[in-house]
């Protein structure tokens, strides 16, 4: 039998002093807030699910199940998400930002060829709740709804299901196969999803529920008064893209004009170049760092030729041109008239201006419309009417599917402690923790590691074609990328603590990770050698009581 290795302490030793009483401060261990987190419009633990997938396979089915705890849609977030995250990430003061999006694709996508699902194993709580409308608010607040244990019927006027996703965003961007997969898993769940079921008296049909969750999407086209003659054909964005997604038919000609300069705008821009417009022209009354659009989706459409006439603005239209105005900015930056005209040859015009929400619904409950177009509701998304809850485009609030996905969890929260007799206001846990930022790290302890972009198709390949322009990355590059994540302010279980401890006072108490170590106070002197030496930021040095 061989003997456990024994240890004699000196008189002189650190332990046998018990240096522990010479500590002035003492370190511990904390979880800073991650700020990729902290900006994820849809509630997701970034930073948790990132250090999952980092141990690579088989991780990365716990890793897709991290995600769906707050997100039922990652691979169709992983594509049309304009990742806030990203942009908080404390690497981009190191090398570049991770690539959470295109981490987060790459396990959506594996998680569709692989099958993998997730289960409603709550008790069934015998209550019901109606969701109008089956976009990323409508879904999302029916996947965590019916994971709690609650009957859900989603109803929708139109023929598919998806909202915005299916009928504003184009397949180029947003592949159809990706949204039905994500879709029907939520259905699997057993949602009950009733579609060309418009509901049109929500104060009749809310009395067979036991809550409701309102999520119409912006569907209605702004309008704009322009004089046009008779035989001018000006279209509608929304009604464009919708009618496209119906029956992939759209009569624009080959002269094609948009007015707008939102997402929409270059989307329909896009869209025509794909049908055969050889020209088209996008008109914006301000400049083009003014323009509302996202950076990215610029970038593609010029690389697509697309092409733009900033600070201009359509004055009339007629059977086979554009009159346009010349724009100027005055003191404030508001674009106005100069009185400079200019003729553009357009066989359409399609206006983009942005949209509203179709509030019909809500005629015979007055108390919920509001005048500028939007359902009042507070931080936990409930309106004034008792058991009715409203999110996503409905609401004065970010709107953008990532946001939306995050209400619909939200409402679902809320929507749950409703039904128990609970205050719908989310419980006080005590203080928040603090941000982790790039002065907390130890960044000298990572190595330099250029980020992976996703491969994008050539732009002369797609502007004939509807086929995905941004492609995902292989196994290789995803897991080299959720790799390059700091593990910001939480323990990444390196060891580095334990290793410098002049002490020993650093213990092992579980595997490498978020709660692996303690710390001994009987011998910890407070040098602070541990925070020093933590590259995450996970140890923080507090003054000693009294």
């Amino acid at each position: 039998m061989i003997e456990p290795f024994a240890v004699t302490l000196g008189p002189g030793s650190s332990r046998s002093n018990r240096t522990g009483s010479w500590r002035s401060e003492r370190p511990v261990y904390v979880d800073r807030v991650a700020p990729c987190g902290h900006a994820c419009p849809a509630g997701e633990d970034v930073r948790d699910w990132l250090y999952v997938a980092q141990a690579g396979e088989p991780a990365y089915e716990a890793a897709w199940r991290r995600i769906m705890d707050d997100n039922p849609l990652p691979a169709v977030l992983g594509r049309v998400c304009y990742h806030p995250c990203e942009s908080s990430c404390n690497r981009s003061e190191l090398d570049g930002a991770v690539g959470i999006n295109s981490v987060e694709r790459f396990l959506g996508d594996l998680a569709i060829e692989r099958g993998w699902q997730v289960e409603a194993d709550k008790p069934s709580t015998g209550l019901s709740v109606l969701v109008v409308g089956s976009g990323p608010a409508g879904l999302s607040a029916a996947y965590h709804l019916v994971r709690l244990g609650h009957a859900v019927t989603v109803r929708d006027q139109a023929p598919r299901p998806g909202g915005m996703m299916r009928y504003g965003i184009p397949r180029y961007r947003l592949p159809r196969e990706v949204l039905d997969a994500e879709i029907q898993r939520i259905v699997d769940l057993g949602v009950a999803l009733e579609l060309g079921a418009p509901v049109t008296d929500l104060e009749s049909e809310r009395r067979d529920f036991d809550a409701v969750f309102l999520a119409v999407g912006a569907q209605l086209d702004r309008r704009a008064e322009i004089p046009a003659a008779t035989a001018a054909r000006v279209l509608e964005a929304v009604g464009l893209l919708h009618g496209l997604e119906d029956d992939g038919s759209a009569m624009l000609g080959r002269r094609v004009a948009v007015y707008g300069g939102g997402d929409t705008a270059l989307d329909v821009a896009r869209t025509a170049r794909r049908l055969g417009a050889y020209d088209p022209v996008v008109i914006y009354r301000r400049t083009r760092e003014q323009m509302p659009a996202h950076e990215s989706e610029l970038r593609e459409a010029l690389d697509e030729g697309i092409t733009f006439r900033w600070l201009s603005t359509v004055a009339r239209v007629l059977p086979d041109r554009l009159v346009v105005e010349r724009m100027e900015l005055d003191e404030n930056g508001f674009p106005q008239p100069t009185g400079e005209l200019d003729e553009l040859a357009a066989d359409s015009l399609v206006l983009a201006l942005g949209q509203d929400t179709d509030l019909a619904l809500l005629d015979r409950v007055p108390e919920l419309r509001q005048d500028h177009g939007r359902v009042e509701v507070d931080e936990t998304l409930s309106t004034v009417c008792p058991g009715v809850f409203a999110g996503g485009d409905m609401v004065p609030q970010e709107q953008s599917v990532t946001s939306a996905v995050g209400q619909g969890a939200r409402a679902a929260r809320s929507i749950d402690r409703w039904l128990a007799g609970l205050s719908t206001t989310t419980p006080n846990h005590g203080e928040v923790p603090a941000l982790a930022t790039t002065e907390t790290l130890n960044t000298w302890y990572y190595d330099e590691v250029p980020r992976t972009h996703r491969p994008r198709l050539d732009p002369a390949v797609r502007a004939e074609t509807f086929d995905e322009v941004v492609t995902g990355l292989d196994a290789a590059s995803a897991l080299e990328e959720a790799r390059r994540c700091l593990s910001c302010g939480q323990c990444l279980g390196c060891d580095n603590c334990f290793g410098v401890c002049p002490d020993d006072a650093i213990i092992k108490i579980g595997p490498p990770g978020p709660g692996g170590y303690l710390i001994d106070l009987d011998f910890c002197k407070g040098c602070g050698l541990c925070v020093q030496e933590c590259p995450p930021g996970a140890i923080q040095m507090f003054p000693e009581d009294g």
